[in-house]
């Protein structure tokens, strides 16, 4: 970067993980399930993921030793409450010590209540299309702040809220009535005791009531967060997508773009902020979603380099919400850590030119701390600031964590 940019005072610097995705083992949860049933759409299993369960004191010493001030993570809901209404001290304590650690070694603790995986339990009872989710999930969120809320420096409630939309509306994934249909989909509704058609974990929760019981989720938690003394500022974070028209596709353009990023956005108003989720753009023509146009760089997950997204989706975050964002998520797949380090700097212009025009960008957090358990794609995609050896466990730390390090302890560039 040659162009001299300061951020304003308290930015915050992080990076993120997620407890599935990282602590290892997670084996209350409805993704363990799905996992692990014959004829899996998933492509390994998460295992002993990066075993930061037991790892975390040194994660987080290395995390500060590169320059962060910031670790976004979240608790695991099927580990603190793994039988309804019975919570787990001891998870709670393991918590409670990650938030200490940070603490004592400077960071700024950002917690997510719920980052796509839930308790088996919470499945059994109809998931995320049950109208009886948002009280159970608004009780553990109020339990969790009253045993961790003096240590947590931000939260965030629900993680991509928009997912489902985003799934449905851009053709990542086929109707769940044909992903039913699926064997591996029979075999895991039979697992957790439910019907194939009541089987709803979070990230195949696609209907228009699933949409209002996750909005409501998160509107609940909300009250239940500061009604339990949580001092600290509570959002939510949302998948934002840079949605693009070409030639003809004006109108689908911004149908698509109401559906799947200003419809969730409009209900934020009083919340401390928003957390923005960007990766690439969304081009869209006249019949929908296009694919990349021919000879664009693609990422390990198929879709576009386009690091400047992450400016569209900052900016239509504020105009729709009218709140401050923090962006919760930003990186890259891909196993060129030159490219990383490409993508991100062009990203962070993009925070700059927002700062200097005067909107409330608060922080920056890469998306993620260590190469991790990337769902149904399994270990293969490579988006850490830290490799790890799935072997040994040992951490290897890339060029651009030292990177994006530097500019996070002179808070420039």
């Amino acid at each position: 970067m040659t162009t001299q940019f300061q951020f304003p005072n308290g930015f915050l610097w992080g990076t993120a993980t997620a407890a599935h995705q990282v602590e290892g083992n997670n084996i209350n949860s409805d993704f363990w399930v799905m996992e692990h049933v014959p004829g899996t759409m998933f492509a390994e299993p998460s295992g002993d993921a990066c075993d930061h369960y037991h790892r975390y004191c040194d994660d987080i010493a290395l995390l500060v030793e590169l320059g962060f001030n910031t670790y976004r993570f979240s608790v695991e809901w099927a580990r603190i409450e793994p039988e309804e209404g019975c919570f787990s001290r001891a998870s709670l304590e393991h918590y409670r010590r990650m938030l200490t650690a940070c603490h004592e070694h400077g960071l700024t603790p950002m917690i997510t209540f719920h980052h796509f995986t839930s308790p088996r339990w919470l499945i059994a009872a109809g998931g995320w299309e049950s109208k009886e989710t948002p009280a159970k999930f608004a009780r553990y969120c109020e339990r969790t702040t009253r045993y961790l809320g003096d240590l947590i420096g931000a939260a965030c409630t629900i993680n991509e809220a928009n997912l489902g939309a985003i799934l449905v509306n851009a053709g990542h994934m086929p109707p769940v009535g044909v992903t039913q249909q699926a064997p591996w989909w029979t075999a895991a509704a039979r697992a957790v005791g439910v019907p194939t058609d009541q089987f709803a974990p979070f990230i195949f929760a696609l209907s228009p009531q699933a949409v209002d019981i996750i909005l409501t989720a998160h509107r609940r938690s909300v009250e239940a967060i500061k009604a339990a003394g949580g001092s600290f500022p509570v959002g939510i974070t949302l998948a934002l997508q840079d949605v693009q028209a070409t030639a003809g596709g004006e109108a689908r353009a911004a149908q698509l773009n109401r559906q799947i990023n200003d419809i969730f956005l409009e209900p934020l108003h009083g919340d401390d902020f928003v957390g923005v989720q960007s990766y690439s753009r969304m081009r869209v023509g006249h019949d929908g979603p296009l694919p990349a146009e021919e000879g664009a760089e693609l990422t390990q997950m198929g879709y576009e380099f386009y690091p400047e997204a992450l400016e569209a989706t900052i900016r239509n975050a504020i105009a729709v919400a009218g709140i401050p964002v923090i962006v919760t998520e930003n990186g890259i797949g891909t196993v060129d850590d030159t490219r990383r380090i490409a993508y991100v700097e062009r990203a962070l212009r993009s925070v700059a030119r927002c700062l200097s025009d005067g909107l409330d960008v608060r922080g920056y957090t890469y998306w993620s701390a260590l190469d991790n358990f990337e769902w149904m794609l399994g270990y293969r995609p490579a988006f850490g600031l830290i490799a790890v050896d799935r072997e040994t466990q040992q951490r290897i730390v890339k060029p651009s964590a030292r990177w994006l390090g530097a500019i996070a302890r002179a808070n420039g560039f």
